[in-house]
C-alpha cells in the first residue's frame, strides 16, 4: 500500500482547517451570539441570533469540551471563508495526490447535508461515501475497487437527536435542492415514516440509528426529532461504528467537513456485518464488499503504525458477546489464510504492547 508524500498530508490538513473554519463562519451570522449551558452535567455552545419581530432564535452549535468547536467560538469573528483557494487544494489533492472523490451526487447531497447542519447536529456519514474519507485520514492510496456506491449512508444516536434541542429543515426539501426528483419511501413497518429518499434514476438516501434494545426494533422506523422529518432505521452494532466519530474532509467542491467513524471502529464493524448480510439479491456482493473495506482499512492502519487503535477497537467488539466473537471469527476465516495471517500477527502484537494475552481474543500467540 503507498504511503502518500507528506507534502500531500500537510495539505490535506490545511484544507480540513480551513473547511471547518469555513462552514462554521457561514453557519453563523456575525450579528448573533454564543452562549454556554449545561445539560446533564456536560456543557454545550448555542448560537442566539435576535428575530426580526422579536424574541430570539437559539441553535445547537456543539460540546463545549470540543476544543476544535470552541475555538471557533471565541475566534469568530475573525473566521472567513477562502472558497476559491479550498477549491484549488481539493483539486491538487485528487489530481496529483490520486485521493478519491466521491460520485458528483454523492458528494452535492452531503454538501447540502452540511450546511443544513447535519454534521454539526452530531450526524455522522457512513458506508461507502465515508470510506472514501478515509485515504487522506490515513494518509494513503486505497484501491478504487472498494470505493463504489450506488446510495449514501447518514447516521445518528437517537439519544443525540432528542437532546440537541434544535433540528434541520425539512430533508425532503434539502434532498431536492440538489435533485428535485427526490421522493420520501415509506416504511414498510409505518408509511407514516420515511427512512429512506430517492431519485427517479434511484439513487438513495438512507437515515440509520443504532438499535441497542431488542432486536424487535429493527424493523420499525425511529422518530428523529433532529433530523428534519425523516425517520431513521434502528441498526443492531452501529453504536459501535459511530461512537466519537472523527473529522474529515470529503473532496467535493471546495471540501465538506464531516464527521466519519473512527477508522478502526469502520473496520471491524465492516468485519461484523460482512457475515450478516442477507443471502437474497446482492447481500453476498456486499457482503464480499464489507470484508473487501475492512481488509483494506485494517492493512492501511498496520502499515501506517496505527495497529494499537485496531487492537483496541477489536478488543472492544470481541468483549461485547458471542454474537460479536462469531461474526468477527466467521469474516477472518473468509479472507484466507495469507491475508488473515498478515493482519493478525500485528494485531497480536499490538494486543501483547497493552499487557494482554492475544490468546483470549482467539490471536495467535
Amino acid at each position: 500500500m503507498k504511503l502518500l508524500d507528506h507534502s500531500y498530508r500537510t495539505l490535506y490538513s490545511e484544507l480540513a482547517q480551513r473547511t471547518l473554519d469555513a462552514q462554521f463562519s457561514s453557519e453563523f451570522s456575525i450579528e448573533g451570539r454564543f452562549v454556554s449551558m449545561e445539560s446533564r452535567g456536560r456543557r454545550y455552545w448555542y448560537f442566539d441570533l435576535a428575530k426580526p419581530g422579536g424574541g430570539k432564535q437559539r441553535r445547537y452549535v456543539g460540546p463545549v469540551d470540543d476544543p476544535e468547536i470552541t475555538a471557533r467560538v471565541e475566534h469568530f469573528a475573525d473566521l472567513k471563508a477562502d472558497h476559491r483557494a479550498r477549491r484549488k487544494l481539493v483539486s491538487t489533492l485528487i489530481r496529483e495526490a490520486y485521493l478519491p472523490r466521491p460520485d458528483p451526487l454523492a458528494g452535492d447531497i452531503t454538501q447540502a447535508l452540511a450546511r443544513a447542519g447535519f454534521f454539526r447536529l452530531r450526524g455522522v456519514l457512513v458506508g461507502t461515501v465515508a470510506f472514501q474519507c478515509y485515504a487522506a485520514l490515513l494518509g494513503v492510496r486505497l484501491p478504487h475497487t472498494a470505493l463504489q456506491t450506488g446510495d449514501t449512508d447518514f447516521a445518528q444516536f437517537h439519544s443525540i437527536s432528542v437532546a440537541v434541542g434544535d433540528a434541520m429543515p425539512p430533508v425532503l426539501d434539502v434532498l431536492r435542492a440538489v435533485d428535485p426528483t427526490f421522493r420520501e419511501i415509506p416504511h414498510p413497518a409505518d408509511g407514516r415514516a420515511s427512512t429512506q429518499f430517492a431519485t427517479r434514476s434511484g439513487y438513495k438516501v438512507e437515515f440509520l440509528t443504532p438499535n441497542t434494545g431488542s432486536a424487535e426494533h429493527d424493523g420499525r422506523p425511529a422518530t428523529m426529532p433532529a433530523l428534519g422529518g425523516a425517520a431513521a432505521q434502528p441498526l443492531r452494532f452501529l453504536d459501535f461504528l459511530i461512537y466519537q466519530p472523527v473529522r474529515a474532509v470529503l473532496l467535493h467542491g471546495a471540501g465538506v467537513p464531516v464527521l466519519v467513524p473512527a477508522p478502526e471502529r469502520f473496520a471491524i464493524h465492516k468485519l461484523i456485518v460482512s457475515v450478516r448480510r442477507r443471502s437474497d439479491n446482492d447481500g453476498t456482493a456486499k457482503g464480499d464488499k464489507d470484508r473487501d473495506q475492512a481488509v483494506t482499512l485494517m492493512d492501511a492502519m498496520i502499515e501506517t503504525r496505527q495497529s494499537e487503535a485496531l487492537a483496541e477497537a477489536y478488543m472492544e467488539a470481541w468483549d461485547r458477546g458471542p454474537a460479536w466473537r462469531d461474526a468477527i471469527g466467521a469474516s477472518l476465516r473468509a479472507v484466507g489464510e495469507e491475508t488473515r495471517a498478515r493482519l493478525l500477527a500485528p494485531l497480536a502484537a499490538s494486543v501483547r504492547a497493552l499487557s494482554v494475552d492475544p490468546a483470549s481474543y482467539h490471536l495467535p500467540a
